[in-house]
């Protein structure tokens, strides 16, 4: 198993592996090919993933502000999950991150997804209480 980093070219086996893990997402606008691209191209975006031969099992994105890091989209293909690559790949992630000076990390998870709640839980994420996450949005096509 090997970890990498994904470039735009990579963005079609993301999209796979996205949809065998169930992983919701929009073919426009922020999830789109072209802002995959510039997302990366930004220097704000990496994606990290785990790559078995060329077959992708896990990949998670990574974005910072420069004062706090965001974990995104972690998702581990169903066939290689209960082996620990989800939190391999939150512990890379976060090396990333406090390699470039940010300490506060955060996630944000739908409150129904038990498995990703589960395996930050395991990873040393807490929730916070009273954090309300609200967020304004231009119509995004899907």
């Amino acid at each position: 198993m090997e970890l990498t980093r994904l470039t735009p070219a990579d963005y079609v086996r993301m999209v796979e592996l996205w949809q065998r893990a169930s992983l919701p997402f929009r073919s426009g606008g922020r999830d789109s090919q072209d802002a995959f691209a510039q997302q990366l191209a930004s220097g704000v975006q990496i994606v990290l993933a785990y790559q078995q031969g060329n077959e992708l099992i896990g990949v998670i994105v990574v974005t910072h502000d420069s004062r706090k890091g965001w974990l995104n989209r972690l998702a581990v293909d169903p066939g290689w999950r209960r082996q620990g690559i989800g939190l391999h790949l939150i512990r890379a992630a976060e090396e990333y991150l406090h390699d470039q000076g940010i300490q506060v990390i955060a996630v944000l998870i739908h409150s129904d997804n038990e498995r990703s709640i589960t395996t930050f839980r395991q990873a040393g994420y807490n929730l916070e209480p009273d954090v309300l996450y609200l967020s304004k949005r231009p119509n995004l096509k899907v």
